[in-house]
């Protein structure tokens, strides 16, 4: 480490659904809203629609409760965090066209994580999902974020080829990452928002060298 202290989680100083405290999306029709627990059936509905995330990351689709997990889901003990938001994607109509989850301050400031992104499979091939991800990355590097960290499952070909199209890198991979039906190998990759470089990135989060056990 180089010497920046890790934050410890503390309670939003923003209130949820606060315009400050999200994302803007310039996308057509669109409209991004803060998904809390009364949420879930919303999100829920998504996810059911959305099968072919769950089948290729799980091997099966959502469970019943998956939408109130992904709210309730939080990073293991140990992992420090300065806040959590789950970013619907909303159309006129208010069904969900996108979801993002997406932790501040993992580990250390400046270090932002993609915890999940899934757009509605209607909207594939439309440019979407790279307009949506580019709003993302420039709301949190002016939320003071340095790099954006995210896993991908291995194997998951159109995502991995996604996200390196992205500028996101490979660092290390971990075997047996159990996801619903599948046990899976993970890649933590990772995008430099304000100019640095991987050695940089690692001397942060020493646990995401690729040589860490």
């Amino acid at each position: 480490m180089d010497g920046r202290r890790p934050r410890r989680a503390r309670p939003d100083a923003t209130p949820p659904g606060s315009p400050a405290a999200l994302p803007s999306t310039a996308v057509t029709g669109l409209a991004t809203r803060e998904i809390g627990a009364d949420d879930a059936p919303l999100l829920q509905r998504f996810f059911d629609e959305n099968a072919a995330y769950f089948l290729a990351v799980q091997g099966e689709p959502a469970g019943p409760t998956q939408a109130r997990d992904e709210i309730a889901s939080l990073p293991p003990a140990g992992w420090p965090f300065t806040r959590k938001s789950v970013v619907g994607y909303v159309e006129p109509g208010g069904r969900l066209a996108a979801v993002a989850h997406v932790l501040t301050d993992l580990f250390v400031p400046g270090v932002w994580h993609l915890g999940l992104f899934i757009v509605a499979s209607s909207r594939h091939g439309r440019g979407d999902a790279q307009a949506l991800v580019g709003e993302l990355e420039a709301w949190a590097r002016h939320g003071g974020a340095e790099w954006m960290r995210l896993g991908v499952v291995e194997g998951n070909v159109r995502a991995q080829r996604f996200w390196a199209s992205r500028g996101y890198l490979p660092l290390r991979t971990r075997a047996g990452v159990v996801m619903g039906a599948r046990t899976n190998v993970i890649c933590t990759m990772v995008k430099p928002l304000a100019g640095g470089d991987v050695a940089s990135y690692l001397r942060l989060v020493e646990r995401d060298r690729p040589e860490a056990a």
